[in-house]
């Protein structure tokens, strides 16, 4: 008779997939810490510095979805959809070579070459930027992936994947490259009226050496900017001015508030004094626009213009750098500013136009005379939307700002109050376009002394209006000489002032 012993239990199979989940979440690790590491080494040291004709610019790659930006400061960027993939190229424009820009400004065969000499500068600084990226972001990964995992092995890997990913991109960037892209670049900032100095695609393929010559004008001429800011002297030598950006009627144009950021920017300005008409019809459709001025980083002073709603000055007054002014005051980077709006809308004609107001106009500038005479010390400028309001406060305040005519002018009152009436930095909106020339923008930098308010000098900036390209920057120097008359960038007489010395203005070549 046969004994059966005790049945044993069969022992289930093991399951692979733990071991599998470990493997693949320290390749996750690996792969995340490598590329990781490559992106901020990339990020923070791969740049290269090169000349590009007459400007000093740095190149960087940074993570989008391809493509190339170049961004001139303070006219704004174009960029190219030229290729896909992780980085897009950016190049800055820093700054000019005085020497290179003056050479290449008055030599007729230099600035003949000067598309070909760009193209040569920018295709070797890019051959070293990829170099330099790629070392970078292999050393970057290694030693990310070194500092936290601490094997041996595991540079070797990071360094491995990362290979991997750069060439995967370089090959993506290959396989995408877009050379027609290069003649249909986007526009930012001041440079959306870059078309129509450039022309359209079809034009340039038809005219191409009329391309390179537009190309040529437009280094030319934002070099000897950028040489002409760098070269303008110190306000009577004082280095601790307080700087403010006097703007008026930008009447909603884009290009308006792209000037203003811009050389708020730019200039290091401390302050932003806006005397008015920002606005066309002060309707809720524009008053939806104009909150991009909090988004400035400096304190804004405005005082509503006969174009701008009760709305508009409230909307502005939500802002969080924003003070309205209405027959009161604020002190704004150390100095005193009182301002008063213009107490007309003629939009609704409810308050009298332009010859029916002008009894208001006086009444408003006496009204605010009488509110400085409150005041314990004498406040340094006041602002007004239309001249007419600023007799009754010649002798109260040393300077009063001014806007609504769209046309500059420096006057000194019969009592030594200097009136400053601001151009349309604006162009005067959409209305530029109905005269025979564009309108030019206009704003101006003044120089303010911290301790006394007194105005050292101002920098008169003119962009050539819709369509055009040329920009001036003309200094003025405060001084007690009477300086006479001075030559303008277009060859005319210009009065600088009853108290300017004027500096020769920054006005490109032709």
């Amino acid at each position: 008779m046969a004994t059966v012993g005790p049945m044993s239990t069969p022992t289930p199979p093991t399951s692979p997939w733990p071991g599998r989940a470990r493997t693949t979440g320290r390749w996750a690790v690996r792969i995340a810490l490598a590329l990781g590491g490559a992106l901020v080494a990339v990020l923070l040291f791969a740049r290269v510095s090169a000349p590009l004709g007459p400007f000093d610019a740095t190149l960087s790659f940074h993570p989008a979805s391809g493509g190339a930006e170049l961004a001139v400061p303070p006219l704004g960027s174009l960029a190219v959809d030229a290729y896909d993939g992780p980085l897009r190229l950016d190049v800055s424009l820093e700054s000019v070579d005085q020497e290179r820009a003056r050479a290449l400004a008055t030599d007729p065969v230099r600035l003949a070459g000067v598309v070909d000499r760009v193209t040569e500068n920018l295709q070797s600084a890019v051959v070293r930027l990829i170099w330099v990226t790629v070392l970078v972001a292999l050393a970057g990964a290694a030693l990310t992936s070194w500092a936290v995992l601490r094997g041996r092995r595991e540079p070797l890997i990071a360094l491995g994947i990362t290979t991997a990913v750069l060439a995967g991109t370089g090959a993506v960037g290959a396989a995408t490259w877009r050379p027609e892209a290069l003649s249909q670049p986007t526009y930012t900032g001041l440079l959306v009226n870059a078309n129509s100095l450039i022309g359209s695609a079809e034009d340039i393929v038809a005219r191409f050496d009329a391309y390179r010559a537009s190309l040529e004008d437009l280094v030319a001429n934002v070099g000897t900017l950028y040489a002409t800011l760098s070269a303008l002297p110190t306000p009577t030598g004082a280095v601790d001015s307080v700087a403010l950006l006097h703007i008026s009627d930008i009447h909603l144009n884009p290009a308006g508030f792209d000037l203003v950021r811009q050389v708020a920017e730019k200039f290091d300005v401390d302050a932003i004094l806006d005397t008015g008409d920002l606005t066309d019809w002060g309707s809720e459709p524009e008053n939806r626009l104009i909150t991009s001025v909090g988004d400035l980083d400096v304190p804004y002073v405005y005082i509503r213009g006969n174009h701008d709603s009760a709305t508009t000055a409230a909307i502005l007054a939500q802002q969080p750098n924003v003070t309205v002014l209405d027959d009161s005051a604020v002190t704004v980077a150390g100095i005193d500013v009182v301002g008063a709006p213009d107490p007309r809308f003629t939009p609704d004609k409810s308050t009298g136009d332009d010859d029916a107001g002008a009894d208001v106009l006086q009444t408003s500038g006496e009204e605010l005379a009488e509110f400085v005479g409150t005041l314990p010390q004498t406040p340094a400028i006041a602002l007004v939307h239309d001249p007419k309001q600023a007799a009754p406060l010649d002798g109260i305040v040393p300077l009063v700002l001014a806007g609504h005519t769209h046309e500059r002018e420096v006057e000194a009152l019969e009592d030594g109050t200097l009136l400053m009436v601001q151009g349309s930095t604006g162009g005067a909106g959409l209305r530029g376009l109905e005269g025979e020339y564009p309108e030019p923008l206009t704003c101006t930098v003044l120089y303010v002394d911290p301790e006394t308010g007194t105005l050292q000098a101002y920098d008169e900036i003119t962009l050539g209006g819709l369509g055009a390209t040329e920009v001036t920057v003309q200094r003025v120097l405060m001084t007690s000489e009477d300086p006479g008359t001075d030559t303008g960038a277009d060859g005319a007489e210009v009065e600088p002032g009853p108290a300017g010395a004027p500096v020769p203005p920054a006005s490109p070549p032709d």
